[in-house]
């Protein structure tokens, strides 16, 4: 399954949950390529079953049925630590709520991926430092969620999505719960750091604006692609 230019590839995902005496189909058969350094959004309403795509392929979910390769690693052969680690070594996440743990500071939070890989607490907060710096947060860096406007908390959830500079970073519905101006800012800083970063990226949207902004566009109904 090794192909030099995609560095992940879903095959034929199924995904169904048991409701009640019967089974709801979520995903019915989708494939996907993304090559390294690709940008590409997936577009569709609430339901339709691209943010669960989306935990496929980043390894947060399994499917019932169907193949998942990263350059030629079966990844569903996997054991659930071994997958872990390769998760917090390869990918990153982005949610349209930011998930911050509000004990932690701004640069805590950021940490977090860092210090679970076992990185020292100096390079941990040398690293989480740097990028809170690129977003612009160096001094809001020990301040807590609760002190932190909504455009702020996000920049730090994608501080943390990258502070170990993984391949790809997923973003499911990142501005939703955005207004207008801070979307727009938030939008910019995705397309700059997959220039400067040279990620693969990924985003799960239903805004047509937003999704039309990339060179590659996925539309999802129902579970399948549109044709």
């Amino acid at each position: 399954m090794s192909d030099s230019n995609v560095f992940l590839k879903a095959v034929d995902i199924h995904k169904s949950y048991t409701q009640g005496t019967g089974e709801l189909e979520i995903l019915r058969g989708v494939s996907l390529e993304i090559k390294e350094g690709e940008a590409l959004a997936i577009l569709g309403a609430s339901g339709a079953g691209k943010s669960t795509l989306l935990h496929i392929m980043g390894t947060l979910d399994r499917p019932n049925r169907g193949e998942l390769y990263c350059e030629g690693r079966d990844l569903l052969a996997m054991g659930d630590e071994e997958l872990s680690r390769f998760r917090n070594a390869e990918m990153g996440f982005v949610f349209q709520f930011h998930h911050l743990l509000s004990e932690f500071s701004a640069l805590e939070n950021v940490m977090i991926p860092c210090r679970v890989a076992g990185e020292s607490l100096r390079l941990a907060r040398e690293k989480a430092l740097h990028l809170l710096d690129f977003m612009g947060l160096a001094e809001r860096a020990e301040h807590f969620p609760n002190q932190l406007s909504g455009g702020e908390l996000q920049r730090v959830a994608i501080a943390r999505a990258l502070v170990r500079h993984p391949r790809i970073l997923f973003a499911d519905e990142p501005t939703g719960n955005l207004d207008s101006m801070t979307s727009g800012k938030i939008q910019e800083l995705f397309f700059r750091l997959k220039e400067e970063m040279k990620l693969a990226l990924v985003i799960v949207t239903h805004d047509l604006t937003f999704a039309t902004r990339f060179p590659k566009v996925y539309r999802m109904k129902d579970g399948q692609w549109q044709s």
